[in-house]
């Protein structure tokens, strides 16, 4: 059933902290969770979603209009956001939505289907992962080499190489914003032929330095008793949580089917919409009797 909140933005209390919401579209609801951790909802608007379903796009919370912890920036693990979530689907008392989480978001998604599995009619996890334990980091700076290699010589290499090795030393908001703009062009498939898309994405990027805890994440040992149906969404060329991280998610889970897109990097919502909208609402389609969507006429 579409969200029981009017079209615009709206702030509830949900756990004794201020949670805003922006819904738009009509349709089936679907609860949008953005990534970081510390990006608000506004990166992940998706207008051809909005034409066929209700989208719910929440400002997770310590980001955009939200609340704040009383200890921030310290407690904003993935439990932490998974409480706030679950508590947010008791608040609004929507019947069974879907739940869209974007890279970070999509451990907090996941982690709430599986303490909440009745709840939800249906989960996308876009560019997201079972377990980030093991050589997580090492991967992705290798990735992050060979895409200085490929670039070497351009304002894209020096950003993104500049923008890596100061990742240990952020403290604070503004150096957390710099950052992810400095490695922006890392996460698009080919920078190039992205370029406004990726310089209005760096204009309104505004990350907020958040902490959580030490432990990765690491969810395999419990994903076999989630029965939910699950879309799981990668970029090919995604240089932190790609392919091989969309195959172990599909592995793992008892009804899960996967979509790759073969232009995209972290950012297939943004790189390729058509295509992107096309596979949610599919999905959507096969897990509702009363909906579908378009392209199935």
């Amino acid at each position: 059933m579409p969200s029981p909140f009017p079209q615009g933005s709206h702030t509830l209390i949900v756990a004794d902290i201020p949670q805003h919401v922006h819904v738009a579209g009509t349709g089936p609801c679907c609860i949008v969770h953005s990534g970081g951790p510390g990006i608000d909802s506004g990166y992940l608007r998706m207008p051809l979603l909005e034409a066929h379903c209700t989208m719910v796009y929440l400002d997770p919370i310590g980001t955009g209009a939200s609340g704040r912890l009383p200890t921030h920036p310290m407690g904003y693990s993935v439990d932490r956001f998974a409480d706030q979530l679950v508590a947010l689907l008791d608040a609004m008392a929507v019947h069974r939505p879907y739940l869209l989480g974007h890279s970070h978001g999509a451990f907090v998604v996941l982690e709430a289907a599986l303490r909440r599995p009745d709840a939800v009619a249906g989960l996308l996890l876009y560019a997201g992962a079972a377990s980030t334990g093991g050589g997580f980091m090492a991967a992705a700076a290798a990735r992050i080499d060979d895409f200085v290699r490929r670039h070497r010589d351009t304002p894209d290499a020096e950003s993104v190489r500049a923008a890596w090795n100061g990742l240990p030393a952020i403290r604070s908001d503004a150096a957390y914003t710099a950052t992810l703009r400095g490695l922006l062009p890392a996460y698009f498939s080919n920078p190039a032929r992205s370029a406004e898309v990726l310089a209005a994405l760096r204009r309104r990027l505004h990350a907020t330095f958040l902490v959580g805890d030490s432990a990765p994440f690491d969810v395999r040992d419990r994903l076999a008793t989630l029965t939910t149906p699950t879309l799981v969404m990668a970029g090919r060329d995604d240089f932190i949580l790609g392919p091989e991280f969309a195959d172990r998610l599909t592995e793992h889970l008892p009804d899960a089917r996967q979509v790759l897109f073969e232009q995209s990097g972290h950012f297939a919502h943004l790189e390729e919409p058509e295509a992107f909208a096309k596979a949610v609402l599919d999905f959507v389609a096969s897990t509702r009797g009363d909906y579908r969507s378009e392209s199935q006429g």
